[in-house]
């Protein structure tokens, strides 16, 4: 199984990545955030005095610049493209700006299903994230592994319609522009985007679906996820990583396995070592509170120890697939110095 796994992912350049998506028992875990390029980074402050968002997202030398500053001051393990989910709807027509989040002039309607979505003209107009990483990849040390990422496709549609996100959303399945605008728009330009990621030196392409939680379990499990399956997942053999607030995605079974994943990131901490211990191929994520990683140091360092506690107490063959993580993103404000201990004292807690 393993063998097999290695053979579909290719090359890995972070051995403890490769061991993480190998699912390999080892002592120290690799260490990588979401957001670790971002607010609360002094590196990323500096750029963003002189240009904007968008300007580090589409210039691929500042993108490269941008995604390898926190690998040089922190030494995480894996960059990630510096980029944002939302393109895609940009590519589709919407007006987007960002200030400082992002801002849609007008939402996806139904007169955007009403003609022909051109999916090469829309990755053309993505190639700028292609650049990124072969610029990003030109850079980066070769022990240390690159991932791409995309949104998720509920994740697009709630953005790009204007859903709140504290609703939840009910009877998708009676409401065909919703369900149309998911599988006949985004999910093939998710696809040809993904594919794009990987034909320019993404080892590991993401899928981040916060918003997914605004779905019910019924929906999220037995459609929504059945048809990320089969129309995205398995296109990658094992090579995507998945996350969700949904924490339904929980209540599965060997969930990588069932799913043709890569791995997933595990988004609730109060069930993250139950996680880690019934995983049995490819990479569990997390799952440190990022909200914790903010607080004043003596009261983070009460919540990593508690932490750090848990894990201590299993073997290395049940932590086998462990990439250290938060259960989200790195928050603007957070300490530097906090994000300094945190992976410091991970690699010498967990060491030979």
């Amino acid at each position: 199984m393993q063998q097999e796994m290695q053979r579909s992912l290719g090359l890995i350049n972070n051995k403890k990545f490769e061991n993480a998506l190998n699912c390999i028992p080892q002592e120290t875990p690799p260490i990588w955030l979401m957001r670790q390029a971002g607010r609360y980074h002094s590196h990323y402050q500096n750029l963003k005095k002189e240009h904007t968002f968008e300007e580090l997202c589409k210039t691929p030398t500042l993108a490269a610049e941008t995604a390898l500053g926190p690998i040089r001051d922190f030494d995480f393990d894996v960059a990630i493209l510096f980029s944002d989910i939302l393109f895609p709807l940009q590519s589709l027509g919407l007006d987007l700006e960002y200030n400082p989040g992002p801002i849609f002039k007008e939402y996806l309607q139904p007169k955007h299903l009403n003609k022909k979505i051109d999916i090469d003209s829309i990755i053309d107009t993505l190639k700028f994230q292609s650049e990124a990483l072969k610029e990003t990849r030109k850079l980066l040390p070769d022990e240390k592994s690159l991932v791409g990422f995309v949104g998720g496709p509920w994740t697009l549609l709630s953005f790009g319609t204007g859903i709140k996100q504290e609703i939840e959303v009910k009877d998708i399945p009676h409401n065909k522009f919703y369900e149309e605008l998911l599988y006949d728009v985004l999910i093939p330009v998710l696809h040809a985007n993904i594919k794009m990621q990987f034909d320019s030196g993404a080892e590991i392409v993401y899928m981040f679906d916060t918003n997914a939680k605004q779905l019910d379990e019924t929906y999220f499990l037995n459609t929504y996820v059945n048809k990320l399956h089969n129309e995205l997942f398995k296109s990658f053999g094992n090579k995507i990583g998945y996350f969700s607030k949904n924490l339904s995605l929980n209540n599965l079974t060997n969930i990588n396995e069932n799913l043709s994943l890569a791995g997933y990131v595990h988004a609730s901490p109060s069930t993250f070592i139950t996680g880690i211990k019934n995983n049995n191929k490819g990479f569990i994520q997390g799952c440190f509170s990022s909200e914790s990683l903010r607080k004043p140091f003596n009261d983070f360092l009460e919540d990593f120890e508690h932490y750090k506690s848990q894990l201590i107490n299993l073997t290395v063959e049940e932590r086998a697939g462990w990439i250290c993580s938060l259960d989200h993103g790195v928050l603007p404000k957070t300490p530097e110095a906090n994000v300094k201990f945190f992976i410091n004292n991970i690699r010498s807690t967990f060491s030979k």
